[in-house]
């Protein structure tokens, strides 16, 4: 596989900082980042999946918002009965404020589960329509987006989505209608007054404008930081056999220190941001409505107002000034979720580059496995040199067909053609006579069984990785697989079959990976067979043991082995020698050597020796 990584690597070192062909995922991912609160917009349809839910929550959030505005009135009865002395007065107004304060509660309690059910939902949703649209992404977009990356959209922004749509939205709403319905009442108990509070809101809303623009660039630059903090973490854990084995763990640990405190930073200076605009609010507010109630004392000491209706005004001017402040605090947090909304809407605008087109040919309900490239080209980048320039061959079922050649010659990019991680950039791939574009990705997928040189496994039993590409198979049949591929022999010491292979099979030698990613391939029972170094890393013995079960399966299959080691395609029944992207010799291993051409200078590196030596 030498040929992808390199070309891969090489990829990401020109689109770093730029636009990858084909709408790479530069252009979509490192799009400028609005953060506006437009941005929530793009969280309406999952609210709309749960209109029972948003009814409920909507009911019981106006419920506690009326019941919050009923406790002044009830509190100024309190007031006007002190001043009456009235002991049954009094009695009664205190019984009816316990009586709204138990349904406040109850209100309260009700608003708070449907809204964080909400949520939560809202969340799981969100997780769930990112994860399967990353699935559906190109190969192209995984070789740009860091592991971390993806990992902080699926946890962190959902996180803060989560956060605004199940608390900080309802706090928002029952706010803005306690504002407005404190608002009201107030001009209800003296107008004259309350025209005085008006004249304080806009004084309040400018800072809130200004403040909040420098709160969203820095909420923005907070998330990003923390994302980068996140992939440092995920690179380092995946590569944890290397970072230990150079003694690197030091370095990398600074390294990680360093993305920590840079978010840490950048987190900080959004917080003093957002603290600026809440204590300037809260000063402008608080002292604007410290100057109404003086006023207010006065027109009671006139007589132009009485206690109760004092107590009321005071009481809704408190709930309209504390409600801009909680305004204030709930701005920051939308702007942190429209951030967020911004980043997983990139992920979810990103259309798949490979898939199936408007009007499907289906394969046949048994494919024989015929496959064909004709006049292929293809480079990673556009206007990058091609690693495949007019490549063009078959294979039939029974065929064994040998790809050979230095590393980056092109040899995995075939692999990788075939199984549609990519399309060519022109000529054609067919199977059975249907172009690859035509197809169904996931139908024709379906027709491949492969095994890759880096042996990728998944966390659980031995069991459950051989069937990971066959989900119907029978027990018998991967356990006919295991056996197969002599992954039973090393099974048969451990827990056989149901042993934990651990994360990305790290329990496993690579030996034994290998084994079981073959043994994988085997319970696939698909008409073509990849087999991308597939015994590289067996000894002698283990590799003949398993050279028996790969005839058996390549007898009835269409096989095309990648090898680097001559020996195990001596007897392909053609062999296709690849550098710098084309087929320059196609032939039998005796035929090549004959030839005295590529092969056989290939030979000779790898074996040395005389003709008598390469021919054994």
């Amino acid at each position: 596989m030498g040929d992808t990584s390199q070309q891969v690597d090489k990829d990401r070192g020109e689109t770093s900082g730029g636009r990858s062909r084909r709408g790479g995922v530069s252009a979509g991912m490192d799009r400028p980042k609005s953060r506006r609160l437009e941005d929530l917009a793009a969280l309406w349809p999952y609210l709309r999946r749960r209109p029972l839910t948003v009814a409920l929550a909507m009911v019981f959030l106006v419920g506690a918002a009326i019941a919050t505005l009923t406790l002044p009135l009830v509190l100024g009865g309190v007031v006007e009965a002190l001043g009456e002395e009235n002991r049954g007065a009094i009695n009664d107004a205190f019984r009816l404020l316990m009586v709204v304060a138990v349904v406040l509660a109850v209100l309260s309690a009700c608003r708070f589960y449907f809204v964080s059910r909400f949520g939560e939902r809202v969340a799981a949703d969100i997780r769930g329509d990112v994860y399967g649209h990353l699935l559906t992404l190109s190969q192209r977009f995984f070789t740009e987006l860091k592991t971390g990356e993806a990992i902080s959209r699926l946890t962190a922004d959902v996180t803060l989505i989560e956060t605004f749509v199940g608390s900080s939205l309802s706090i928002a709403l029952r706010t803005m209608l306690t504002v407005l319905g404190s608002l009201i009442l107030l001009f209800v108990v003296n107008w004259q007054l309350a025209l005085v509070l008006l004249l304080i809101i806009p004084a309040a809303a400018i800072p809130i404008a200004v403040l909040g623009r420098g709160v969203r660039k820095r909420s923005g630059t907070a998330q990003d930081r923390l994302a980068d903090a996140s992939s440092e973490a995920v690179e380092t854990i995946e590569n944890m056999d290397v970072v230990q084995a150079f003694g690197e763990e030091h370095r990398r640990k600074d390294r990680f220190l360093d993305a920590v405190d840079t978010a840490y930073r950048a987190a900080l200076a959004r917080v003093r941001a957002r603290a600026m605009m809440t204590a300037t609010v809260f000063i402008i507010v608080f002292g604007g409505t410290a100057m109404i109630l003086w006023m207010g004392a006065l027109a009671v000491v006139d007589g132009r107002m009485s206690g109760g209706e004092l107590a009321q005004f005071i009481t809704y001017a408190v709930f309209a000034a504390s409600g801009m402040g909680m305004l204030g605090e709930v701005y920051g947090d939308a702007m942190r979720a429209a951030g967020a909304a911004d980043r997983i809407g990139a992920i979810l605008a990103r259309e798949p580059e490979i898939r199936a087109p408007a009007i499907v040919t289906p394969l046949p309900e048994t494919p024989v496995g015929e496959v064909r490239f004709d006049e292929v080209s293809f480079s990673y980048l556009e206007g990058a040199d091609p690693v495949l320039s007019e490549v063009s061959f078959s294979a039939s079922p029974g065929e064994m067909i040998a790809l050979v050649g230095a590393s980056g010659a092109g040899k995995s990019t075939i692999f990788r053609l075939l199984l549609r991680l990519y399309d060519p950039d022109t000529g054609a791939i067919r199977l059975d006579g249907i172009d690859a574009r035509d197809a169904d990705p996931i139908a024709w997928r379906r027709a491949f069984g492969y095994v890759a040189q880096d042996a990728a496994l998944f966390s659980g039993t031995i069991l459950e990785n051989i069937a990971f590409g066959a989900p119907n198979a029978d027990k018998a049949t991967l356990e006919a697989a295991a056996k197969a591929a002599q992954v039973s022999a090393f099974a048969a010491l451990k827990d056989g079959l149901q042993t934990i292979v651990g994360p990305r099979g790290r329990k496993l030698s690579g030996g034994e990976r290998q084994r079981l990613s073959l043994a994988r391939a085997l319970a696939r029972n698909a008409p073509v067979l990849l087999l991308d170094e597939a015994t590289s890393a067996l000894d002698s013995r283990n590799e003949q043991l398993i050279q028996g079960a790969l005839e058996d399966a390549m007898a009835s299959r269409t096989s095309l082995v990648i090898a680097h080691r001559l020996s195990t395609i001596r007897n392909a029944d053609r062999i296709l020698v690849f550098d710098q992207g084309r087929i320059v010799e196609t032939g039998t291993h005796e035929g090549l050597l004959a030839r005295g051409g590529r092969y056989a200078d290939l030979a000779r590196l790898q074996f040395g020796g005389g003709d008598e030596v390469l021919a054994k």
